[in-house]
Order: C-alpha cells, then sequence, then structure tokens
C-alpha cells in the first residue's frame, strides 16, 4: 500500500502521531550556471536589482517555511534552523540549504524546496545580464539538484 493513499484510492498525509520528536536535518544543494560576466556583476555588488545573494538566502529561508503549502502532502512544520550557503565558481554559483527540526517527520523536501528557490532567486535577479539579443537564455540553467545529506537522530 502507498503511504500517501488510503484503501479507498484517496490521497492523504501519512499519519506521523505516533513518531517519537526526535532532530532531523536536512541539507540540499543544487548549482546555477552563468555567464563569467554575470558571476563577476555578483561578486561585485553590480546587479541592478541588489545584492544577489543575501536576497537569494531570504528568498529560500521563506520558501522552507512554505513548502507545505507548495506540496500538497507535506506536513507543515515549527523548523528550528535554515541557513544557505553559496561557493561560486567561474561559471557557476552551488546553493546549499540546510534545514533542522526537532519532530515526527523529515524535512528533505524543506531542504529541497529552500535549494530550489534560493537558486530561482539568483536567475530572477541577473536575468536581465543573462539573455541573449533574442530574450533567450542560451546558458543559464539550474541543474543536481539533490539532498546531500539527511540525518535522524535516535
Amino acid at each position: 500500500m502507498f503511504s500517501h493513499i488510503d484503501s479507498e484510492g484517496k490521497a492523504r498525509m501519512v499519519d506521523v502521531s505516533k513518531k517519537e520528536d526526535v532532530l532531523r536535518v536536512a541539507r540540499a544543494e543544487g548549482y546555477i550556471l552563468l555567464r563569467k560576466e554575470t558571476i563577476r556583476a555578483i561578486l561585485e555588488n553590480r546587479v541592478a536589482k541588489g545584492n544577489v545573494l543575501n536576497t537569494a538566502i531570504v528568498a529560500g529561508t521563506i520558501a522552507v517555511k512554505k513548502t507545505s503549502e507548495l506540496i500538497p502532502l507535506c506536513h507543515p512544520l515549527q523548523i528550528t534552523s535554515v541557513s544557505i550557503d553559496f561557493e561560486v565558481h567561474e561559471d557557476r554559483i552551488k546553493a546549499v540549504c540546510e534545514v533542522k527540526y526537532v519532530g515526527k517527520t523529515g524535512v528533505e523536501m524543506e531542504a529541497l524546496v529552500g535549494v530550489t528557490n534560493a537558486l530561482l532567486t539568483v536567475w530572477d535577479m541577473v536575468k536581465s545580464l543573462e539573455k541573449d539579443e533574442k530574450g533567450q537564455y542560451p546558458f543559464t540553467r539550474i541543474t543536481d539538484v539533490r539532498v546531500v545529506e539527511k540525518i535522524k537522530e535516535k
């Protein structure tokens, strides 16, 4: 039987009420590929919309807190910690989102939503620098979004 489908075939949220509260941590990462000139503009704080990475941190954090509103069968959680960090490379930025929570269910979806929204925010803030003469994005892409670690303390 599927965990999100009841015996009558209807979608349902998984019942976690009998599970113990434990510390749960999830870390997700992903990349955004950008033009080298765009990376320089970000590092030199020359992007017209403002400080790209700080804005992406805020956007990712907000997204983590709204995960249950975006993914229908996710439990709403009282997140205890969110951190979003970046590694800037010559042609890409790596974002890492770590989410912590003390409770009955994991936080992988929250970490994935946080890292993805942080990367989307980077894209939104630099899109004028990334467009070609036809208004397209031939190089820009978000890639390799994945959960890199999940911890459940016993």
